[in-house]
């Protein structure tokens, strides 16, 4: 019986369009339940599908540092999220619940 070959899924390659991206956000930030990280993460892998150089200087963080606030291992600031929120293309909004 021959081995099936499995490879990582990676979220990034299927976020190809901005309204894919920001459902993927839409839907992270329903699931995150408080935790700052997990949609600190989110947006880590939608500045990946658009390109962290690219996002970095967008945002006007260095690679490191974008990489660093959107690892999910730390809650970066408001200030940032709100950087990198705009350079990713995308508009927060609120509502009532």
């Amino acid at each position: 019986m021959p081995k099936t070959a499995t490879s990582r899924y990676d979220v990034a390659e299927h976020l190809c369009t901005p309204e894919e991206m920001a459902a993927y956000l839409e839907a992270a930030m329903d699931e995150a339940n408080g935790d700052a990280a997990f949609i600190a993460k989110a947006l880590g892998d939608i500045a990946r599908a658009k390109g962290m150089s690219q996002v970095a200087r967008d945002a006007g963080l260095s690679r490191e540092s974008l990489y660093k606030a959107l690892s999910g291992e730390r809650v970066p600031g408001f200030d940032t999220i709100l950087k990198i929120v705009a350079a990713l293309g995308i508009k927060l909004h609120a509502e009532a619940r």
